[in-house]
């Protein structure tokens, strides 16, 4: 039996395996500030570039972003550095989908791997007049696709209590 969740049950579910996204990068000068560090708003379009990816694979529409949770830094990325952006869908809504987003820099000369970020970020799915528009449910296909399910379901409720509270 799949376990097929979110989306609209009329289309036909996607697992988060054939949309993953992976964008692999050089970091290059133009790219950092004069101490040779990759300047973080860089890092968060390459996050967003890969997310919105992923999220249009899944959907197979044009995608915008609608939030991405707090980034945190954990290593420098260095001018050099090999930067590999790892996408795949945790959740869907109805029209929305949240995309998990690992980022790692190695680097090339002594092959050294560093997790630097992970960020999540949430896309909705636009028809041709760029209104919102559903999109498949996700089949979830192991435990870990499953707890992926589970994290990210209780950060959707989180963000719609921070949005329902800006609203008062």
């Amino acid at each position: 039996m799949k376990d097929a969740r979110g989306g609209d049950p009329r289309l036909a579910g996607k697992r988060a395996s054939e949309s993953q996204m992976v964008l692999s990068q050089q970091m290059m000068p133009s790219d950092a500030n004069p101490l040779g560090n990759v300047h973080g708003g860089h890092i968060m379009k390459l996050i967003d570039e890969a997310g919105a990816l992923a999220a249009m694979r899944h959907a197979r529409r044009p995608v915008v972003t609608i939030t991405m949770d707090s980034v945190s830094f954990l290593s420098p990325v260095r001018v050099g550095h090999l930067l590999t952006l790892r996408g795949s869908e945790n959740w869907v809504g109805t029209t929305a989908l949240e995309v998990g987003v690992r980022v790692e820099a190695e680097n090339p000369i002594t092959g050294e791997i560093m997790h630097t970020n992970s960020a999540y970020a949430v896309y909705v799915a636009l028809d041709d007049l760029g209104k919102p528009c559903s999109v498949p449910p996700l089949i979830l296909e192991n435990d870990e696709d499953r707890r992926r399910w589970d994290e990210a379901e209780a950060r959707q409720q989180i963000r719609l209590q921070r949005t329902k509270k800006s609203k008062q």
